[in-house]
């Protein structure tokens, strides 16, 4: 039979904050890197990607 007494653990209001100023932190540094990535593959590539026959 499955123990059902289950401890469920609540966060401070200071951890609650800590939490999400490291989710915002790693948020940003997801879209920068994204935003890096898309510059970087468009120089790569140049100007002449959209003037090429098909």
């Amino acid at each position: 039979m499955p123990n059902t007494d289950i401890e469920l653990i609540t966060q401070t209001e200071k951890q609650k904050k800590a939490q999400r100023s490291r989710s915002v932190a790693l948020a940003l540094a997801l879209a920068a890197f994204v935003l890096i990535v898309y510059i970087a593959t468009w120089v790569k590539l140049g100007p002449g990607v959209l003037v090429r026959p098909m």
